[in-house]
């Protein structure tokens, strides 16, 4: 039975319910663009950037509204694309979200290799040259997303229940997470329901040996946790998150995004991101994690394991 529109929309937001579903080709945005329509959303794929005005502007839907968009779209460009997104946030009456499906690059190479397909970036070279050539210029929009699915080893059919999981919790799946760790001085992420602050521990910026590495060294992670304040700081937000955890739950919230801020987003915000992700994927939650400054960070070469699950 094919969900009614109630069913599919997250009830913590309002307005007109619109998500914008885009990512590197092979990655899995046409499976999940099917598994949002099977859900009940209205669903236009490969829509041109230039006709998306005119659909916002006229009637609205009577259902929540799925967008895919690729690099193949007639008109398409990452400026138009951040400009869209930015139109859809300023509408008090439409509730927008990015979703964004990723995979490593040695994964959309290995389905290029089994479907023999071109890429469409580089239809007479390697496909690698597509996928590195598309993941540079996707690579901004990666970073707008609020939702980040890496599909990297799922089936068809495990990414369809990732969508259910997290655009129809009312069939039982788990609450989604999202752990981000980012720069204060670049502003707060998008869509972050819950923000901690971190510029109190120990800076490793200002030891010589570790300035140059991230949250993800042990040598990082060894000095951030040296701080007198640092233990008891991970106890009290482990024990409240996972306090409210069942209560969103129950109150039907599909997905929930919890931001660590430190000055530069490389070091304190990025352990503390790693330390809670592993504390709440033992515990049995579902969990992802994004580190926004070392995505930027890494140029045209994202680390693969960004948007990673815990």
């Amino acid at each position: 039975m094919t969900p009614t529109p109630d069913q599919t929309s997250d009830p913590s937001q309002a307005g007109q319910r619109i998500v914008l579903v885009t990512g590197p080709s092979g990655a899995g945005r046409t499976t999940v663009v099917h598994a949002l329509e099977d859900l009940g959303w209205e669903t236009i794929d490969n829509l041109p950037l230039s006709l998306l005005p005119r659909l916002i502007e006229g009637p609205p839907p009577s259902r929540p509204l799925s967008l895919g968009i690729d690099v193949r779209n007639r008109d398409f460009s990452t400026d138009a694309l951040i400009e869209v997104i930015d139109r859809l946030a300023a509408r008090r009456d439409i509730a927008e979200q990015v979703l964004y499906i990723d995979a490593t690059e040695d994964e959309l190479v290995r389905r290029y290799s089994e479907t023999r397909r071109r890429h469409p970036l580089a239809p007479a070279d390697s496909p690698l040259t597509g996928i590195r050539r598309e993941r540079e210029l996707l690579l901004p929009i990666r970073a707008r997303a609020d939702i980040l699915i890496d599909s990297t080893g799922l089936t068809p059919h495990d990414l369809r229940a990732e969508v259910e999981g997290l655009f129809a919790p009312g069939k039982g799946r788990m609450l989604a997470i999202t752990l981000q760790s980012f720069s204060y001085k670049r502003g707060l992420p998008r869509g972050l329901d819950m923000v901690f602050d971190c510029r109190f521990l120990r800076n490793p910026h200002w030891d010589p040996a570790l300035r140059g590495r991230n949250g993800r060294d042990p040598a990082v992670a060894t000095h951030v946790a040296a701080d007198p304040l640092h233990d008891e700081f991970l106890a009290r937000v482990t024990d409240m998150t996972c306090f409210l955890l069942p209560a969103f739950r129950a109150e039907g919230k599909s997905h929930l995004a919890i931001g660590f801020g430190c000055t530069g987003g490389q070091h304190r915000s990025v352990a503390l991101t790693e330390r809670v992700a592993k504390t709440l994927a033992d515990k049995g939650w579902h969990v992802s994690i994004r580190h926004r400054e070392l995505e930027r960070h890494g140029g045209s070469d994202p680390d693969p394991n960004q948007g990673r699950d815990a």
